[in-house]
């Protein structure tokens, strides 16, 4: 009968991860258009396209990112253009983008692109827990070999301030000083992301609805200043951060 009972119970947990992956499998196929990338065009350059992120769509022209993955400038001589990535493949859609939006303090950015309306991904209006299990979806090794999107998983592992007060003023930058008068949380992960990650949309693996967005570079200059060597520690900025940025331009 012992035997009989955990025959059953491992059936039901194997059923249950099996239908947890296929909804993530659909998940996946449903917001992968909505998942582009962000970067740079030159036609004098060789290569002529410059992948520096992910970015994703949060209304019909208008894609979000890592404000660190716009570039600080352009070469307007050699007219080189800020652009999003669209589709997947070898030859993605190149579509003109302008910044209309940003905040550096959370590190977000909002993109205007030209041409045919993209559909958005929904932003979550619901509590994060330490323990939930949440996917991104990026480009984590650039364009090297095309634009594929790929999609890694993981628990929130802890949800912590973005920046801890140092042992003593030695180990303080400017960036520390700022975030420390008006810190705010973020999501530590236990997956791994990449800096072409950076700008990619954290979500649920059952509604696509996102929770946040992955920033591999930002927050370590301050979250790991102490440390000799950054760690594989992952993290990200909530959405309700974007949320913000998105109402502002209403």
């Amino acid at each position: 009968m012992k035997l009989a009972f955990i025959i059953a119970i491992a059936s039901f947990l194997s059923m249950f991860s099996a239908g947890a992956l296929s909804d993530l499998a659909d998940t996946i196929e449903r917001i992968k258009p909505s998942v582009v990338g962000v970067g740079t065009y030159n036609k004098l350059n060789s290569p002529r396209a410059n992948l520096r992120g992910t970015g994703f769509v949060v209304g019909p022209h208008l894609i979000a990112t890592n404000a660190h993955v716009i570039p600080k400038s352009l070469n307007q001589q050699q007219n080189e253009k800020l652009v999003v990535f669209v589709g997947q493949g070898r030859s993605p859609e190149i579509r003109i983008a302008s910044l209309v939006a940003s905040n550096q303090k959370h590190d977000l950015a909002l993109l205007k692109i030209e041409g045919k309306a993209l559909k958005a991904m929904s932003l979550s209006n619901k509590k994060v827990r330490e323990g939930e299990l949440y996917a991104f979806t990026g480009f984590p090794i650039g364009a090297v070999l095309g634009l594929y999107p790929v999609t890694h998983r993981g628990i929130i592992s802890s949800i912590t301030p973005v920046v801890i007060p140092a042992r003593n003023a030695s180990e303080l930058n400017l960036a520390q000083l700022k975030r420390l008068k008006s810190p705010y949380n973020i999501y530590q992960l236990d997956a791994t992301a990449y800096p072409g990650n950076s700008g990619s949309p954290l979500y649920h693996p059952e509604t696509g609805a996102v929770i946040a967005i992955i920033n591999k570079v930002f927050v370590k200059t301050t979250k790991e200043a102490v440390l000799a060597d950054p760690s594989a520690i992952s993290y990200a900025i909530p959405v309700t951060y974007l949320k913000q940025l998105i109402n502002s331009l209403k």
